[in-house]
């Protein structure tokens, strides 16, 4: 799976503005359609406390957190899947991605242009999810007689692939034809497998950026801290009640009032700033932290006096699939690898006193890396 997420909704909803704002790059941004017509691309870094923690331990001369490419893409029409409003084009960048972030219009404003003329996140929210499930559609009819050609001119073993591949699309098909993602389907991995060349843009994990004003935001804020409701108003309400139906997470930012904070310097001024609206945190967070987990992304770190970094790797790796991101050498020559977790160097501050209280341990190539593993690999090239 491709470690980076797309940016997607209707035109004028505030993707480029949340994505300037995550990656500190500027996109163009207008208050008309399609102002996005090339994909722009960011590499985010992963908010993680305890690269910080860690940096405070051990007083390295670098620091580098783990990352997740964001892509803005321009803004997706009813009609898109037959090509308007470059429609085709869009959707391709989409292909190409892990995992979705659409953000859906949660704010009135008669000063922003709305592709409908009203804010109807439900309805909005529909006209992305039946593009994208029109899109897919194309693409299984298109694969469908492939695998039909294939029942009548290739050899047996090619034959019974496309019988599963034709079985599988069967299944797919009347879910696409209403209009619903592929990843509501309950496929196992030999499904998957089947038609894993399709590339359906429905089967992408989603999230849903609930993109509101400043007003609605300092409501939720306030709800969170006196009595720990969700609150956010109707607009809100609405896309949690339409993403509880996917079982999909629902993220809600100021996507103005993030963008005016990341153009804040001071450590000060903006931990006041987010106090002004009642936060502790930017709420990009969340959504940097939404996107890492639904790309199924984990953490390690290696710590010492001339760094600390996060490494990222997919869940289940083993520690030479772990070793191999530092370096091919280390997956290739891989011999052991030495363990501790974040909160045993929290607990006990020093390595040496890890291993006085034998928490510190050795593991082989089986050893399936656990998120927050601090790990030192020995290797043999």
């Amino acid at each position: 799976m491709a470690l980076n997420c797309g940016i997607v909704g209707l035109p004028n909803v505030g993707k480029s503005t949340i994505f300037s704002a995550l990656s500190s790059a500027p996109a163009e941004v207008a208050n008309y359609p399609f102002c996005t017509i090339n994909p722009n691309i960011g590499i985010v870094d992963v908010p993680d406390g305890r690269l910080a923690r860690l940096t405070e331990l051990f007083a390295p001369k670098k620091t580098v957190p783990a990352t997740v490419e964001f892509v803005d893409i321009a803004g997706l029409v009813k009609g898109a899947s037959r090509g308007e409003g470059l429609g085709n084009q869009f959707l391709s960048h989409i292909r190409e991605l892990g995992m979705i972030a659409q953000v859906v219009r949660c704010f009135d404003d008669p000063g922003v242009i709305h592709v409908s003329d009203r804010v109807d996140p439900a309805s909005d929210m529909e006209t992305i999810n039946i593009e994208l499930a029109l899109a897919d559609l194309e693409t299984l009819e298109k694969r469908r007689e492939r695998a039909r050609r294939a029942l009548k001119v290739q050899a047996k073993a090619e034959q019974r692939e496309a019988e599963q591949s034709l079985a599988v699309l069967e299944k797919i098909a009347p879910v696409l034809e209403q209009g619903a993602p592929v990843r509501s389907l309950d496929l196992d991995d030999d499904e998957r497998a089947a038609v894993y060349d399709c590339h359906f843009i429905t089967a992408k994990p989603q999230v849903y950026v609930c993109n509101v004003d400043e007003e609605t935001m300092r409501g939720i804020a306030a709800a969170r801290a006196t009595d720990g409701t969700l609150g956010g108003g109707p607009h809100v309400e609405a896309v949690r009640g339409r993403a509880a139906l996917e079982h999909s997470p629902v993220v809600v930012i100021c996507g103005k009032f993030e963008a005016e904070l990341g153009a804040i310097e001071d450590p000060e001024e903006k931990k006041a700033f987010l106090g002004d609206l009642g936060l502790e945190e930017p709420g990009l967070s969340s959504l940097i932290h939404a996107a890492y987990g639904l790309l199924g992304l984990r953490t390690f770190f290696t710590a010492g006096a001339d760094e600390c970094r996060a490494w990222t790797i997919h869940a289940g790796d083993t520690a030479p699939r772990a070793a191999g991101v530092i370096h091919t050498d280390f997956e290739k020559g891989f011999i052991k690898a030495e363990v501790y977790s974040y909160d045993d160097i929290v607990t006990y501050g020093t390595e040496a006193r890890i291993k006085e209280a034998g928490k510190y341990r050795v593991e082989g190539r089986d050893y399936v890396v656990r998120d927050g593993d601090v790990m030192f690999f020995k290797f043999n090239v």
